[in-house]
């Protein structure tokens, strides 16, 4: 008989359990864990099969920058993604399942499938409405269709059988069943049932009549896949978004899209079809690439594409090309923020401070040049709102939260480990700079904008409630005011927007979204974790009950009516007047000239905080602590 001595046998374990077993030690080593690792559970996912777990925290098992998804595979989250900074802050929490997992979790629901008939298309007059609906919310912002042009090929859909071997039918096709799957996602309000949220099953016919990759580009295809990219992320299948929409850019560059054409016999209504497929692409890819994390997929240096004309032969409007160019502008901005505040890369504290005022200088040179109509007037939010200037307005501020929460983040950090400690100062501007503190109140004010326009638009039965852009913005609100009021002197306003904010993630939870059902509940783990547990001392040295705990009405409460009929109101969604208006107006003005003797060493403490993610990484310290 054979015997082996210790040293010489050997035990098989998965990827995934090593990666466990790697995290447990790390814990243990700093003193955080004193459970012994466990032997893994026979109902975990793992990459050589098995069977599925029951936990919904099976995809944490990652390390830094990579999760592990149900099959066993990494999945990279970069720093500037919302998803990151939550992680780190509540590291055990079973609501950061719904991050990797898709909004409507059926594993064949998107198989591509050969034959079978169409689903019910809906009367032509109602899929008309519906190309407006999604127009409103996203075709001016992305202008990928033309509306003349999509009612003809609408047309052509309702009288003409669709030929699966000619590659021009199958896009007319795949398109309007997008249009129509979209339209239902904006014009339905409340989800329920178990297939899919609205708009899903036209959705996954689309995918049908998708040319294979493989086949011949055109500018049609490209809008296309612009369309499955923008869906493919509200589903929260980030991958996939990522993956079509560096599809469709590839296929944009391939064509020739990112430079003009010299070519004379091409005319000036295909020279701008050709810039607004561009800038389009280009913009969705920036929001998807930057808001995962992800590196952008062009430099700008690289492109020659020039804006599209305001007014051309082809429309007799020459509003949606201004919209698209200066949603655009601030899309270059967000790759820029991406580029030179996120990325890991050699850099010094003089470094982040030279971008953060570069970056901040031109997103106050946009707000100065905006034409008025895209303006929201914060007095007559009550009375009047449209979808074009809330979207363009979120994406301002949002650009505005990216540019100045590293620095924000640290300092909150700062100040929660000095309450730990018993040494909170009273006055957080205390000891820094001008410029420091300027930096600091826009992202606050920045927060509070957001919130009061969402607040605005739900009023106006204009919120998304199943977009991701609207998702991703008043969580991104909500997360930095809910820390600000933890580690702040309590301010009235600020804790009545984190009010609004949490009321309006929990009112579209209510409506069937389930995802951010999920980041709603992280932020009251969070805020149970972090806030103060009793009345707070407001910056004017009274003592004011803490705003958490006002009751709040969700919007589930109120009628659900379609967003082509009239809005309904939400009385109690800010149910008293703002104590005072933040100075949205100052950030027009923001002109930030640093003195690099300034607070070195807090800016050198916040480039730190850059290498984890400012959205998951930071919730996963705090409630470590």
């Amino acid at each position: 008989m054979c015997v082996y001595s210790e040293a010489e046998k050997r035990v098989s374990i998965t990827e995934s359990y090593y990666r466990q077993l790697q995290s447990q030690a790390r814990k243990l080593r700093d003193g955080n864990h004193s459970t012994p690792p466990s032997a893994p559970s026979t109902s975990t996912y793992y990459s050589d099969g098995g069977v599925p777990s029951e936990r919904d925290d099976w995809w944490y098992n990652g390390t830094d920058n990579l999760f592990l998804n149900r099959s066993g595979e990494h999945h990279f989250v970069g720093a500037s993604s919302t998803t990151h900074l939550a992680k780190r802050l509540n590291p055990g929490s079973a609501n950061f399942a719904w991050d990797v997992r898709p909004l409507y979790d059926d594993p064949l629901s998107l198989r591509r499938s050969v034959g079978g008939a169409l689903p019910q298309l809906p009367p032509f007059e109602f899929a008309k409405r519906l190309f407006w609906v999604q127009y409103a919310y996203i075709g001016t912002i992305f202008s990928l269709i033309q509306p003349s042009g999509f009612e003809e090929r609408l047309d052509w859909v309702y009288h003409q059988p669709p030929d699966f071997s000619h590659r021009e039918s199958c896009l007319v096709y795949c398109q309007t069943l997008l249009v129509i799957a979209f339209g239902l996602m904006y014009s339905v309000n409340q989800w329920s049932g178990d297939d899919g949220p609205p708009g899903f099953k036209y959705f996954k016919h689309a995918l049908r009549f998708l040319p294979d990759i493989h086949e011949e580009g055109s500018i049609f295809f490209v809008e296309v896949l612009c369309y499955v990219a923008y869906y493919m992320q509200n589903l929260n299948r980030r991958d996939a978004a990522f993956l079509y929409i560096g599809l469709a850019l590839r296929m944009a560059i391939s064509l020739g899209l990112h430079q003009e054409v010299l070519d004379s016999d091409i005319s000036e209504a295909d020279r701008n079809r050709r810039r607004r497929a561009w800038w389009s692409v280009y913009s969705l890819d920036r929001l998807l690439s930057v808001k995962s994390g992800n590196p952008i997929t062009i430099h700008d240096e690289d492109i020659g594409t020039t804006w599209p004309a305001a007014l051309d032969q082809s429309t007799s409007d020459p509003w949606p090309s201004i919209v698209l160019t200066h949603y655009t502008q601030l899309s270059r901005i967000l790759g820029r923020i991406g580029e030179e505040i996120y990325r890991k890369k050699p850099r010094s504290g003089s470094n982040l401070i030279a971008s953060v005022q570069s970056i901040t200088n031109d997103l106050s040179s946009w707000l100065r040049q905006v034409p008025d109509r895209l303006r929201v007037d914060f007095t007559t939010l009550d009375t009047h709102v449209n979808r074009e200037s809330v979207s363009i307005n979120l994406h301002f501020y949002s650009c505005v939260n990216m540019t100045a929460r590293p620095l924000v983040f640290y300092i909150i950090q700062r100040r929660l480990d000095a309450g730990l400690l018993g040494s909170s100062a009273g006055d957080w501007k205390e000891g820094l700079a001008p410029n420091t503190v300027a930096v600091i109140e826009s992202c606050i004010t920045a927060a509070r904008a957001t919130t009061l326009i969402m607040d605005a638009a739900a009023k106006h039965n204009l919120i998304a409630t199943y977009g991701y852009l609207d998702g991703e913005y008043i969580f991104s609100a909500a997360l930095l005011l809910v820390m600000v009021n933890a580690a702040f002197p309590h301010n009235e306003t600020n804790a009545r927007a984190m009010e609004t904010a949490l009321n309006l993630l929990r009112g579209m939870a209510d409506r069937g979204n389930t995802y951010l059902g999920s980041r709603h509940s992280l932020l009251l783990e969070l805020r149970a974790a972090i806030g103060p547990k009793t009345a707070g001392t407001s910056e004017t040295g009274r003592t004011s009950p803490i705003a958490r705990n006002a009751p709040v009405t969700p919007i589930s409460e109120q009628p659900v009516s379609p967003a082509t009929e009239e809005a309904p109101t939400h009385p109690q969604l800010l149910a008293a007047a703002w104590p005072s208006q933040p100075d949205l107006s100052s950030l027009q003005d923001i002109s930030f000239q640093f003195d690099l003797n300034d607070d070195p060493a807090l800016w050198e403490g916040a480039l730190d905080q850059i290498d984890i993610d400012m959205d998951t990484d930071w919730i996963e310290n705090t409630l470590k602590r």
